[in-house]
């Protein structure tokens, strides 16, 4: 099919495959962790998608999953600690042709980074952010981080965590981010389903991947990822179908009294009753409630894509806004705007 060269012109595409995104660089995450399979299903899915790797930026912070611009062909930034998704949004507005993504754990996003990710999502500028979720703060051997569960007994909180633990997907949702989905690193292709999801959408966008640390917080997800567990324990969003799930589909989910999401039985309520996902509403409220149905990785845990829907992006509003303040005033002039207003001389 027809591709285009870095500066639009017309060139015939090139077919690419897994070995095209992978780099020099020998791959050393401890044996089994998640990760790998996270990186071989992102290879895998930007092989199909066609972006060639010149065209591609990957940001990452600190920790286990910021490894991942190492392991690339693309262009790729390892930046400071929790400040990834800063750093790529300047990349972001000063080369609007790029593709820019942003991988990080959940300490390295929720917690130094915590302002610095619901800002780039709220502002809805176009990053494709991929927050590893394991559970714990891996490359430092084992602390509890904002996602462990309360009670959590590790080298920082020997007599259990008291903190209460973040739900990143109600995160995301509350900071108005326009696309927001869930997946998880048993599941090959829907890693892959969600990564071009969120490729495609116009604007930022947000994917949370259950990702086992096998070394300090092993079996954190098993309860809902196990195959044996899916059918009863994975909730599959899927747009314009009722939600239904379990190995008949015998489980579903409707909105109770209170405007909150609640599992039942459909043959005690009738399919009827059941919420037809709709992951283009304009208000997140609904989103937000499937969100909060599970407290936990060991109930039923919705997954897929929650919202998806369209605002204008914070690269196009500011280049409207540098466009027109040219064609009001000019060229602008450095040296005069420097000059403007008070100044000082110092020696």
């Amino acid at each position: 099919m027809p591709d285009h060269d870095a500066e639009g012109n017309g060139a015939t595409a090139v077919k690419l495959g897994r070995k095209d995104f992978q780099s020099d660089q020998e791959v050393r995450w401890c044996p089994g962790c998640g990760d790998y399979s996270i990186l071989a299903a992102m290879q895998l899915e930007l092989a199909d998608l066609g972006v060639r790797p010149e065209n591609l930026v990957f940001v990452s912070g600190i920790g286990c999953a910021a490894r991942f611009p190492y392991y690339l062909n693309t262009y790729g930034l390892h930046s400071i600690h929790g400040r990834a998704p800063a750093v790529a949004t300047g990349v972001a507005l000063a080369r609007p042709d790029l593709d820019v993504w942003v991988v990080g754990g959940d300490g390295d996003m929720l917690s130094i980074g915590g302002n610095h990710l619901i800002h780039a999502l709220r502002r809805n500028v176009s990053l494709k952010i991929i927050m590893f979720n394991n559970q714990i703060y891996g490359l430092t051997k084992g602390q509890y981080s904002p996602t462990s569960e309360l009670g959590k007994i590790t080298k920082s909180s020997p007599f259990g965590s008291l903190d209460t633990p973040f739900n990143p997907i109600s995160i995301a949702l509350a900071a108005e981010a326009t696309f927001v989905a869930r997946t998880h690193d048993m599941d090959r292709k829907g890693m892959m389903e969600a990564f071009r999801r969120a490729h495609e959408h116009d604007g930022g966008a947000f994917v949370e991947v259950y990702q086992n640390c096998n070394v300090f917080n092993d079996g954190a997800f098993e309860g809902i990822t196990a195959k044996e567990a899916r059918a009863d324990m994975l909730i599959e969003l899927e747009h314009g179908q009722p939600i239904r799930f379990g190995a008949d589909h015998e489980r579903g989910v409707i909105l109770n009294e209170f405007g909150e999401c609640e599992i039942v039985e459909v043959a005690d309520v009738g399919a009827d009753k059941l919420i037809v996902h709709d992951e283009h509403r304009s208000d997140p409220a609904l989103a937000f409630a499937l969100s909060r149905l599970s407290h936990a990785p060991t109930m039923p845990t919705p997954i897929g894509v929650f919202r998806d829907v369209s605002r204008p992006t914070y690269e196009a509003e500011m280049q409207r806004q540098v466009v027109g303040a040219v064609d009001r005033q000019g060229p602008g002039d450095l040296a005069k705007l420097i000059g403007t207003g008070a100044t000082w001389d110092v020696n």
